[in-house]
């Protein structure tokens, strides 16, 4: 019984990967297929690795590893993608990391960040309605008041969720809001208060500067505030999430990840390559629009969908 939705959520994840699978999955089975390992070969399955967006350095090891005492042999695609879910995995392990809210913080501020478009709101409305189920009292911010549809969104995601929603109209000042947001949530003693925040990554200075305010003045309501800093990334803009990954951290002091859009991309592989160069705890994928198509991050299975292996 309890195996099922476990499998349903496998199928799902192997099923948003099938694009970076299959598309690594059948140039190797090209490759080892028409000839015997040698160094051509290798240097081939590297440059594959690399353009599914798994980074340099991490395709340079694999292709190491299953050059590895078997040049002048015929390798199957079978045994490659073994070696390359088992290398995959090494990457990816240290970072898998669940987001553990601290009971004795009342509430447990997180801070979601990320560029407009990258699936902020909807991810905050995935994991208000996850708290929700896990019996917590949730507030939510409507802190991208740039955007009318984003605080809509988000009074929508506080209804079907049962979350308070504290929201101001458009242009109002994300500070403000955030501060009577966390001074709303102490009143109420809500478990955790989720802040949403604007994403116009085009003016970076400004938006750096509304972040630090609105830090700044949650820090005067709660000195250890925000608990956590989450960053949302789009996994369908490949190689562009690595410096979001770089500026967002610089600006926000990111705490960990949620990767969205897995559901179709053939960039799933850019997961890696953030793993590997950021080392920022990945707490959550997201493979659909569906409430329960976000899920906490499992290396193995993501490893195991990336190479196409079934289970």
């Amino acid at each position: 019984m309890n195996d099922t939705p476990k499998q349903s959520w496998w199928h799902r994840l192997s099923g948003g990967l099938k694009r970076t699978s299959a598309s690594i999955g059948s140039a190797i089975s090209d490759l080892v297929s028409k000839r015997k390992l040698d160094a051509a070969t290798v240097e081939e399955l590297e440059e594959l690795l690399i353009r599914a967006d798994l980074g340099v350095d991490t395709a340079a090891r694999i292709a190491a590893a299953i050059g590895e005492g078997r040049y002048d042999k015929q390798v199957s695609d079978t045994e490659v993608k073994a070696i390359l879910a088992a290398e995959v995995e090494k990457v990816l392990g240290p970072v898998a990391k669940p987001l553990s809210i601290d009971a004795a913080a009342k509430p447990f501020v997180i801070l979601v960040v990320g560029v407009n478009g990258s699936g902020k709101t909807t991810t905050i409305g995935k994991l208000a309605a996850r708290f929700r189920a896990e019996g917590r009292r949730v507030v939510l911010a409507a802190g991208d008041t740039f955007r009318a549809a984003a605080i809509e969104q988000l009074k929508i995601w506080g209804s079907r969720t049962g979350a308070t929603v504290i929201a101001s109209q458009q242009g109002a000042d994300a500070a403000s809001l955030a501060f009577e947001a966390l001074t709303a949530a102490q009143r109420e003693a809500a478990d955790v208060l989720i802040v949403d925040t604007a994403g116009r990554l085009q003016n970076k200075a400004e938006l750096m500067a509304e972040l630090e305010k609105v830090v700044r003045v949650m820090k005067k309501v709660e000195p250890a505030a925000p608990h956590a800093v989450l960053l949302v990334l789009d996994a369908t803009v490949g190689q562009n999430a690595l410096s979001q990954a770089a500026e967002f951290s610089r600006i926000a002091g990111v705490t960990g990840l949620v990767m969205t859009k897995l559901d179709g991309t053939a960039r799933g592989g850019i997961l890696v390559a953030l793993a590997a160069k950021h080392k920022l705890p990945v707490h959550f994928i997201g493979v659909g629009e569906g409430v329960d198509d976000l899920a906490p991050f499992a290396a193995k299975d993501f490893a195991n969908a990336i190479a196409g292996i079934e289970r």
